[in-house]
């Protein structure tokens, strides 16, 4: 392991009191009744805390949308085949699919990264490769994947979101694509908060009731045999977790260390940031 995740997390501070107070003060003197803006008002203030002074708007802004395989794909855990994440990975290329038309429409760029999709791709210019495998093992028949390969994967996600700040990046956004992962996402959340599967587990691309009953058992099975420690968040993630998982969790704590807020929305990127806010309490403050 090399010393990127422990720098990261070190580098992650409280938001700026001051800067949150002057934003409150400047809302308070604005021609509106005080907090009429609702949520608006507390985004604002909470960014300018994030920020560490008063902003007037985000000029660069980017979705990461990571990408890998799950072996437990092969207990019939999705409706769909594995093959259709590598092919969704050519729609995010493409700028076909629906996160390509949202970014268009705010202005916002798509980083699109392979974090371990069966079959690789040839390279491309608006693919990033961070491949960790070949897809995760099947997390029914022992771990997801090595905590080597689980540190790995949070690592490449800094680095991937590190380049983009370099480059300026003011806002970022976290999206996921990987047949499989609802699964591997329900399993964390077990694991970590502690919750019967069955109440974190969903339909993901739309299961009937039998389907569900049987991918809770999948997750159960795989709980049982690997018993992931909820104390140590890298221990979850290597035995029931997926590359792209791990990936989500590096972006926002990297992000978090630079001062960018994260904006993230859906099952995957809420499974990651349980995994990121067990490694770094304080970067709960800068996602959205």
């Amino acid at each position: 392991m090399n010393n990127t995740l422990p720098r990261i997390l070190k580098q992650i501070k409280p938001l700026s009191r001051e800067a949150m107070e002057a934003a409150q003060t400047r809302q308070d003197e604005l021609t509106k009744p005080k907090g009429s803006l609702g949520r608006l008002e507390e985004l604002s203030i909470k960014i300018a805390g994030i920020k560490g002074e008063i902003i007037h708007g985000f000029e660069h802004k980017a979705i990461v949308t990571m990408a890998a395989d799950h072996g437990v794909v092969s207990e019939e855990v999705a409706l769909y085949p594995q093959e259709v994440t590598k092919q969704m990975v050519f729609n995010f290329l493409n700028g076909g699919a629906g996160i390509n038309v949202l970014a268009r429409f705010i202005g916002a760029r798509v980083i699109v990264v392979d974090m371990g999709v069966i079959g690789g791709f040839e390279p491309h210019p608006a693919l990033i490769c961070k491949m960790i495998d070949l897809g995760t093992k099947d997390m029914t028949k022992g771990s997801a994947m090595t905590r080597q390969q689980a540190l790995d994967s949070i690592e490449s996600g800094i680095e991937v979101v590190e380049a983009e700040i370099a480059k300026g990046l003011d806002i970022v956004g976290t999206g996921d694509m990987g047949i499989g992962n609802t699964t591997a996402s329900s399993a964390i959340c077990a694991a970590i908060m502690g919750e019967p599967v069955e109440k974190v587990t969903g339909r993901g691309t739309g299961l009937d009731d039998e389907q569900l009953a049987h991918k809770v058992k999948v997750i159960q099975k795989a709980l049982e045999l690997n018993k992931p420690n909820p104390r140590d968040p890298i221990d979850v993630l290597s035995k029931v977790g997926g590359f792209e998982i791990g990936g989500l969790a590096g972006v926002m704590l990297g992000a978090a260390a630079h001062r960018v807020p994260v904006v993230i929305d859906g099952f995957i990127s809420g499974a990651a940031a349980i995994i990121a806010t067990e490694l770094a309490p304080g970067l709960k403050d800068y996602l959205i």
